[in-house]
C-alpha cells in the first residue's frame, strides 16, 4: 500500500507560502490608544429603537475606555440615486469607516429583515479604496431590535455581509423583542437580561478589538492575494523589460 505523504502540496508556491510568522502574530508594539469604535444604526424614526440600543451600546463602549463615534445616516443618499462618493454624507459615513477598528451595527428587523437603511450604509462602505480595503480585519458586533417576538433574521444577515466585507464578526450579538416595552421615557433601557446581553456584546467586541486590531493586517492576509499580485508584479516587469 502506497503511503500517503500529507505535507506534498506541488500547487503551493513555496515562496509566497513561508508558513505561520509567530513574531507578526503575537509580537510587536502594542496601539495604546482607546479602541476605536464606529456605531451605525437602521432608523430615522424620532423614537429609533436601534439608536437607542446604538447609544446604550456607546455608553458601555466608553466606559469599557473606548472611543466611539455614532454615525447619524440622515440625508445619506441612496446607492446610484445621481450621487458618487463625493456627497458630504457619504464621504463622512467613508472617513468614519476608515477611522474606526471596530464597529458595531444596529438595525431593526423590518419585514424579516433589516432596514433598507441600514443596508444602504453598509452598501456606500466600498470593498476597496484605492489600495486600502477599509472593513478588511476590523472588528463587528451585530445586534437588531423587533416590535414582536424575538427573532435573530436581521443579525444574521449582517453577519453574512460583515463576511462578505472581510470583517472579523465576534461570536456574540443581540436581539431585542419587543423593543417598546424595554425603553424608558427617556429613552434609556430598562434593566434586564436583554440589557446584560448588549453589555456583554460590547465587552467581547472590545476584547477582540485589543486582541487583533494590532495584527490585523497579518491576520487577514491571504495567499492567493499575494500570489496574484506577484503574478501582476512580473508582468509589469517584463512588459518593461521587453519596451
Amino acid at each position: 500500500m502506497r503511503e500517503t505523504v500529507l505535507s506534498d502540496t506541488p500547487n503551493i508556491d513555496d515562496a509566497l507560502f513561508p508558513g505561520i510568522d509567530c513574531d507578526r502574530l503575537f509580537g510587536g508594539t502594542a496601539c495604546v490608544h482607546p479602541p476605536r469604535i464606529l456605531i451605525l444604526y437602521g432608523s430615522l424614526r424620532s423614537r429609533s429603537f436601534s439608536r437607542l440600543a446604538a447609544e446604550e451600546a456607546a455608553r458601555i463602549l466608553t466606559r469599557l475606555g473606548a472611543e466611539v463615534r455614532v454615525s447619524n445616516p440622515s440625508g445619506l443618499p441612496l446607492v446610484d440615486d445621481g450621487v458618487d462618493a463625493s456627497h458630504p454624507k457619504v464621504r463622512e459615513l467613508r472617513d468614519l469607516v476608515a477611522w474606526c477598528e471596530g464597529m458595531v451595527w444596529s438595525s431593526p428587523e423590518r419585514h424579516g429583515a433589516m432596514t433598507g437603511l441600514m443596508k444602504t450604509q453598509i452598501d456606500w462602505i466600498p470593498l476597496s479604496d484605492g489600495a486600502v480595503r477599509p472593513t478588511q480585519g476590523k472588528t463587528l458586533a451585530v445586534m437588531q431590535v423587533s416590535g414582536g417576538s424575538q427573532s435573530f433574521n436581521a443579525v444574521n444577515q449582517m453577519r453574512v455581509l460583515g463576511r462578505w466585507m472581510r470583517m472579523l464578526t465576534i461570536p456574540n450579538q443581540s436581539s431585542i423583542p419587543k423593543a417598546f416595552q424595554e425603553f424608558d421615557e427617556a429613552g434609556r433601557m430598562r434593566p434586564s437580561p436583554l440589557y446584560d446581553r448588549i453589555v456583554d456584546v460590547m465587552e467581547e467586541l472590545v476584547k477582540f478589538t485589543l486582541l487583533t486590531r494590532d495584527r490585523a493586517e497579518y491576520l487577514v492576509d491571504r495567499y492567493s492575494e499575494r500570489k496574484e499580485s506577484a503574478e501582476a508584479l512580473m508582468k509589469r516587469v517584463n512588459l518593461s523589460a521587453a519596451t
